[in-house]
């Protein structure tokens, strides 16, 4: 199984209030309305079961409009089900089937028709699905807005909720949140209307997002061609029953509507797919128009305007000065301000380009240190890692113990684990009397046995650790099983070596 984690900009201009909301109000319908609705269709769809029956067996019986219109459709949609409905001799369903099978008087059984049909008539008119989710064979015009907002049960509406929100939050920043809602809900609607034209004698009513959501993946792939979606493999082999890879969008979207194109024209399993194609289709058609009309560019404009950022006094005087080369008025100036806001990375952004023009190599490493300790707090892990690059350039070696650690999860993430490991070496090796350096020491040994099949210095990294002088009780039994776990894997890559030895 494929889910998709994250991609490469998790972040806006501006709060996604649209996205939140249509994540709020998707979650409240659901749970204020599930507990009905499966009530409801377990009630509808035992009187469906009966009707059914009772029309197969008895193709004589007169059915009232409603009933016959969903028999009719049965009948076309499901032509083996219905002859082996129509078999005397199938097996019996439940304790009204075997009752029935025992009437023999027409009129009796006209009645019992008749009783049912109305029972039928009374559940659709009070059901939920049948009221708001989409039919292509009954199709009403509220439907293909309220079906968007209905979910079959909660992995369904979670599932849909977490690609909306990853699809959604930038969509929403690049268009602006009028224009992205209209999409959306247009997408959803067309998801409808293509599963009807695919199906358009289909009896089965669909419920769920997928549709306009698919509409923002289409969008996505054309607004966002090579951004980096990051994606979980789940499966079910050995001790990591998992992997994460990064996939650009312009591949791993087309894969997925392919996919869709080919479940769709397979046999039926209960899944809107041709409602996929069709809103990624409609997203993507879009996206497309949008850009080309002006529309966004124009949205865009009117969100920065908005969001514009304008720095404060302090800064605004700071940057003056160092234009006019009073570098050390600037300096005393950002100085001064840090003191009472110590988080601006406006400021020390601008003090440490002061320090580049007044050629001052150290200070300048030291507001990077600084820097990068900001953007890590800020969850920026990509720039955090720029900034570390950049003090090494500058002749720069160690950096504080407690930046340095988050650093080394920066490779680690990118699945760079030679380097991870090297980097929570030189971490434990430069500062060894730190909480820090034995945690360095942990990842680094759990990276060399994991990662990188090297039980012997995952062995070696364990080992430094519990002969750490930092105190590390809390830690005792990580370290013990650690290195247990590296002593086996040795044995094993020695046995192993020993009997192909043998064989030679």
């Amino acid at each position: 199984m494929l889910i998709p984690v994250q991609h490469e900009n998790m972040s806006a201009r501006r709060w996604p209030i649209i996205t939140l909301a249509l994540i709020l109000v998707n979650l409240l319908i659901f749970a204020s309305t599930h507990r009905t609705v499966d009530q409801q269709d377990s009630q509808l769809w035992k009187v469906k079961e009966h009707i059914l029956i009772l029309a197969a067996t008895h193709p004589n019986l007169v059915l009232a409009p409603k009933a016959k219109e969903y028999v009719d459709g049965f009948q076309n949609q499901f032509p083996d089900d219905w002859a082996q409905l129509q078999n005397p001799n199938s097996e019996i369903t439940d304790e009204w089937d075997a009752r029935t099978r025992l009437i023999e008087d027409p009129e009796e059984l006209q009645g019992e028709m008749d009783s049912i049909a109305s029972q039928y008539s009374q559940l659709m008119a009070s059901s939920i699905t049948e009221r708001y989710a989409f039919s292509p064979s009954q199709r009403s015009p509220i439907t293909y807005l309220s079906s968007t907002f209905l979910h079959a049960d909660w992995w369904h509406v979670i599932g849909n909720m977490w690609f909306l929100w990853l699809a959604g939050f930038v969509l929403e920043d690049a268009w602006g949140r009028p224009l992205y809602l209209l999409v959306y809900l247009a997408a959803g609607a067309f998801a409808c209307q293509f599963d009807a034209w695919a199906n358009p004698e289909s009896i089965i009513p669909s419920v769920g997002a997928s549709g306009a959501i698919a509409g923002l993946m289409g969008a996505f792939m054309v607004r966002f061609p090579k951004m980096k979606i990051r994606m979980m493999w789940f499966f079910d082999l050995g001790l990591f029953p998992f992997c994460r890879f990064w996939m650009r969008a312009y591949w791993l979207l087309p894969i997925w509507v392919l996919m869709e194109i080919n479940y769709g024209t397979g046999p039926r399993d209960g899944i809107g797919h041709w409602a996929h194609v069709g809103g990624f289709l409609f997203g993507g058609i879009a996206a497309v128009a949008l850009r080309y009309s002006g529309l966004e560019q124009k949205m865009n404009k009117a969100i920065e305007e908005k969001v514009a950022w304008t720095p404060d006094p302090e800064i605004s005087r700071a940057g003056d000065l160092m234009e006019h080369g009073k570098f050390d008025e600037a300096t005393a100036t950002l100085n001064n301000y840090l003191t009472t806001k110590p988080d601006s990375v406006e400021a020390w952004s601008l003090l440490r380009t002061v320090h580049w023009q007044r050629s001052d190599v150290a200070a300048y490493r030291g507001v990077t240190v600084m820097l990068c300790g900001l953007h890590l707090q800020a969850k920026e892990n990509e720039t955090a890692w720029k900034d570390y690059e950049e003090f090494l350039q500058l002749g720069g070696n160690n950096m504080p113990p407690d930046i340095w650690f988050d650093l080394c999860h920066v490779p680690e993430e990118r699945q760079d684990f030679e380097r991870a490991v090297s980097e929570y070496g030189k971490l434990a090796a430069a500062y060894p009397s730190v909480r820090q350096s034995v945690l360095a020491q942990l990842s680094a040994a759990r990276l060399c046995l994991k990662r990188l099949s090297r039980p012997q210095d995952a062995l070696t990294f364990y080992e430094a650790a519990a002969a750490s002088a930092v105190p590390h009780l809390d830690l005792e039994r990580d370290i013990e099983s650690g290195n247990r776990e590296a002593q086996i894997a040795i044995s094993q890559s020695e046995a192993f070596f020993t009997a192909a030895a043998s064989l030679k």
